[in-house]
């Protein structure tokens, strides 16, 4: 029995173009299924031109580029039932099996090599992770005061006790029997081990009292090793076997002398800024650095080097950004700053252009090179506004007459008025007489 035959008494047509879902084998497998579906729905539809009717029939299909070929049906036919007649056709074989195309993986491409040719960007120094500030174990200062307190008194006992300090009858004898009955002062272990001990805490306290201002901080060191950071103000005591390095921590500013640069045309400039810094670590700017104001002193000259070749310093010839235009030359030192100063420990707020100027060899010659600029530009721009003014004037003057003047006439009255309309600004003996130009063309605007 073939399971391929619709059961069905009838049929539904369908529309042209589209094969009839009655032949689709019901015993067909899922890709059979799907490639029939593809083929009957294609994506693709056919369009009618603009003229045709959208009802009707399609005027010109669309052929496909490359036709999808369905794939064949299969049949199934009962084990016990022979094949109908010699009509019946053969069973196709089994298709192959279908492998799921695999997905080529993205192979990472390795960087291309350093070569000579390979360009390298200039990188900030990187921060040490390992050394950054911590706070360091300190003693308040009245502990220690206490410490010498009863140091002192210890010692005035020891001496007392001995005999070394002379005996008033307003105070209770204390000394020892034996420098009582001798009558002279007799120094006993007793007295060497508690004036010894008085002393060693008269010194320790005394030698570890750090009296830390305001603004100010203390880092401390042991054999070159970082110990901590002092920011408490006032009396503290430390270690006395730690090494003390004062830092600066409040806001901090910094007028440089004149930087010598050049800018992006190659013209030397003379340029002045104002810093605006304080310390914010203090572990990495004393021990990440040798001198950190030092460092912030070239980094700034390295900075400002690189960022004033990026643009001209004035664009009166050439319309365009340049470094006295605007903000972006102090926010463009900033950012750079910043990330030049970060490694040492040290912050950066605002660098400031307090100066920009061309250096004094070329100051002169780029003056005058500026004037020559302008006096070009205000002239182009007085004639441009005299041929207007004379052109509108000539118009006026044929539609107040009602009368269309010649060529000639035009061009003697335009050149007349644009010599009066330019004399007055310093500009006639740069125009030539009006009977020493040659006439006009015909057709030629005025």
């Amino acid at each position: 029995m073939d399971v391929t035959r619709d059961p069905s008494p009838g049929t539904t047509p369908n529309p042209a173009g589209q094969p009839d879902r009655s032949e689709l084998p019901s015993g067909a497998t899922q890709l059979s299924r799907a490639m029939a579906r593809a083929v009957a729905n294609p994506l693709i539809r056919p369009s009618t031109l603009s003229g045709d009717d959208p009802d009707g029939p399609p005027t010109r299909p669309i052929r496909p580029i490359r036709p999808v070929q369905p794939v064949q049906p299969i049949r199934i036919i009962g084990r016990d039932e022979p094949a109908a007649g010699p009509s019946a056709a053969p069973a196709p074989a089994a298709p192959a099996p279908v492998h799921p195309t695999p997905v080529p993986t993205t192979v990472p491409v390795p960087p291309p090599a350093a070569g000579p040719d390979t360009p390298a960007s200039r990188r900030p120094p990187r921060v040490d992770h390992a050394l950054r500030e911590r706070t360091a174990r300190t003693v308040p200062g009245w502990v220690a005061l206490l410490a010498v307190l009863l140091g002192a008194a210890a010692l005035v006992l020891a001496l007392a006790r001995s005999g070394l300090l002379l005996h008033t009858g307003a105070f209770p004898d204390i000394r020892n029997p034996i420098a009582r009955s001798a009558g002279v002062p007799v120094v006993t272990e007793r007295e060497i081990g508690t004036a010894a001990v008085g002393g060693l805490a008269i010194m320790t306290a005394l030698a570890g009292l750090l009296a830390n201002a305001g603004g100010e901080t203390r880092v401390l060191s042991r054999w070159g090793r970082y110990r901590g950071t002092v920011r408490r103000t006032g009396l503290v005591w430390v270690n006395p076997l730690l090494r003390r390095h004062r830092v600066d921590v409040r806001l901090r500013h910094w007028r440089s002398d004149p930087v010598h640069v050049t800018d992006r045309s190659g013209t030397p400039i003379v340029v002045r800024l104002l810093v605006v810094w304080r310390v914010k670590d203090t572990a990495r700017a004393m021990l990440g650095v040798d001198e950190h104001e030092t460092y912030l002193r070239e980094q700034v000259h390295a900075v400002l080097t690189r960022t004033a070749s990026t643009l001209p310093c004035d664009s009166n010839a050439a319309p365009g950004p340049a470094l006295r235009d605007g903000q972006w030359f102090s926010d463009e030192l900033t950012r750079a700053l910043v990330a030049e100063a970060a490694p040492a420990g040290l912050e950066v707020y605002s660098v400031q252009p307090l100066a920009l100027d061309y250096a004094p060899e070329v100051a002169d010659s780029m003056r005058r090179r500026r004037l020559a600029e302008l006096d070009a530009g205000l002239r182009t721009v007085l004639v441009d506004d005299a041929v207007e003014a004379a052109a509108l004037a000539v118009r006026r003057l044929e539609r107040a007459t009602a009368q269309e003047l010649d060529t000639a006439a035009r061009s003697a009255l335009m050149e007349h008025l644009l010599v009066a309309f330019v004399a007055p600004a310093g500009m006639s003996a740069s125009l030539p007489a009006p009977a020493a130009r040659p006439a006009r063309k015909e057709g030629r605007p005025a």
